[in-house]
């Protein structure tokens, strides 16, 4: 088992760490070790993205072009940026 830590967060942000646990039934630890867990890493997202350029390639001759990549980044900042969490809410 990994040697225990503890991590310094303002008040409030500890609170909604509890309250986000506590509806997720988990702790605040779990909470945490969920999100390291599942976020990847810049160097993840890299591999990940080199693995799906070489399928679009090889398997059905897509060839993606920094445009087009340049275009999916606009895309999915507009699907996930603040102004869309304003319309979700």
């Amino acid at each position: 088992m990994d040697e225990d830590t503890s991590i310094k967060v303002a008040k409030a942000t500890r609170e909604r760490l509890a309250e986000l646990a506590q509806e997720r039934g988990t702790t605040i630890r779990g909470l945490v070790e969920v999100l390291a867990a599942s976020a990847p890493t810049k160097a993840e997202l890299r591999a990940r993205a080199e693995v799906a350029r070489t399928e679009l390639r090889e398997r059905f001759g897509i060839q993606v072009t920094p445009a087009d990549e340049t275009a999916g980044q606009q895309l999915w900042d507009q699907l996930t940026g603040p102004a869309a969490a304003a319309g979700a809410a």
